[in-house]
């Protein structure tokens, strides 16, 4: 809800004074990133990434770096100040280490005494922080299972499984029945829809793999003096990423702005036409958002994107199926290409759009996705994000074996 209005906040500001963006974001992006380093450090970013580094640590020992109370509380805040600001950012990943760092609290009591039972709660976190964001319980199970726990060996008799699934249903007895992006009434015909199933999942796999190259580029192999620059003038690098946000806005009468929401429904719709420029512009915005180290999601963004991308698709192509299905594909796929997490991207569309009849044509588009976007970024965004939220002698153990060839973090 807190989410709602502060998109709802940002409208309103740049309905009255459309140049306004120009001189409040960079100043807002910069004091987002002050007060996450200074107030809240290891609250920046998606939030993911810390809640896959806390469950790889290796050791029973509990650390408050990665998930706490104190980080959620500042999540929270910087989410929607970020959103107010109109940062090209979602509540999903940011959702996704509160209720990790939520869950993480009890570690240490009663029978929460383990490494192993470390993991159950933080996953058990997780799950339940991608349901509340977008009301998608079994999405939230998948993504435990697919993404957060893809290093370690998951028991679906054990009790992890039973506190995910539990966790979900609680969430959505809190939300009540609803779907995020409304019923969705596209239909593809399996048997003669191959064609767009294959270019809905090529297209959307390229493009989320230039997105996680790019990011994970931003993070790890920029320029000597870039680098330099995103790390000890940290502020003036997120005023800088701000600024190209708020022009990229100015450009596109505030289309870029926030999660992308209003616009995404109404191309699912069919109700609204996106100008061509959309989904590359909004891949831009929430590239500068990420790169600027303030704190927000990029799930509800990608999705934007995909939806941009899927109406030029459909517009280039108009005989390849209904607009409207034509979109659903490369959202999944999109999603997919990003977080290379295919049965997670498929289900969270099926289930934002009530489109259960869309089901086989999105699990093979989500999964081809997956595939074009390891040719492009073979590391999972995510993961090779998580490490460096490593402890160091952990990151450098595994930098030393895969320097002997005994991993490849490409993999």
């Amino acid at each position: 809800m807190g989410s709602e209005y502060a998109n709802r906040l940002n409208r309103q500001i740049t309905e009255a004074a459309p140049w306004s963006p120009l001189l409040f974001m960079p100043a807002g992006f910069a004091l987002l990133a002050y007060c996450c380093n200074r107030f809240f450090p290891g609250s920046q970013g998606s939030g993911i990434p810390q809640t896959i580094a806390a469950m790889d640590v290796s050791g029973d020992e509990k650390r408050s770096s990665l998930l706490s109370m104190k980080i959620a509380a500042g999540k929270i805040v910087s989410t929607l100040g970020g959103l107010c600001m109109g940062a090209s950012i979602g509540r999903e990943g940011p959702t996704v280490q509160i209720g990790a760092s939520i869950m993480h609290m009890f570690y240490g009591w009663g029978p929460f005494q383990t490494a192993a039972m470390r993991r159950i709660l933080i996953l058990a976190g997780g799950a339940a922080g991608i349901a509340a964001a977008f009301n998608t319980p079994l999405a939230g199970i998948m993504f435990a299972i697919e993404e957060l726990s893809k290093k370690h060996v998951f028991n679906a008799n054990s009790s992890t499984l039973v506190t995910v699934i539990v966790s979900g249903l609680i969430s959505l007895s809190l939300l009540g029945n609803y779907t995020y992006f409304g019923s969705s009434g596209a239909f593809l015909d399996w048997h003669t829809g191959v064609a767009a199933v294959l270019s809905c999942g090529i297209v959307g796999g390229v493009g989320g793999g230039i997105f996680s190259k790019l990011l994970t580029a931003s993070s790890f192999n920029l320029p000597p003096r870039l680098a330099a620059l995103t790390k000890n003038r940290r502020v003036l690098y997120a005023a800088v990423c701000g600024l190209f946000v708020a022009i990229l806005g100015v450009c596109t009468q505030g289309l870029v702005f926030g999660t992308g929401y209003a616009p995404t429904r109404l191309t699912l719709e069919d109700s609204g036409v996106l100008p061509w420029y959309f989904g590359l512009a909004k891949l831009l915005a929430t590239l500068a958002s990420s790169m600027s180290g303030i704190v927000g999601g990029i799930f509800a963004p990608s999705l934007a994107v995909g939806a941009g991308l899927g109406d030029n698709l459909a517009d280039l192509f108009p005989s390849l199926a209904t607009h409207s299905a034509v979109v659903l594909l490369v959202m999944a796929s999109y999603l997919s290409g990003v977080t290379r997490a295919p049965v997670t991207s498929f289900i969270i569309m099926m289930e934002m759009t009530d489109s259960h009849q869309m089901l086989l044509p999105l699990m093979a588009a989500s999964v081809i996705a997956s595939g074009a976007s390891k040719l492009i970024c073979p590391t999972a965004l995510y993961h090779a994000l998580a490490h460096k939220f490593l402890p160091l002698p952990q990151r450098l153990q595994g930098e030393g074996k895969s320097a002997q060839g005994e991993l490849n973090p490409e993999k």
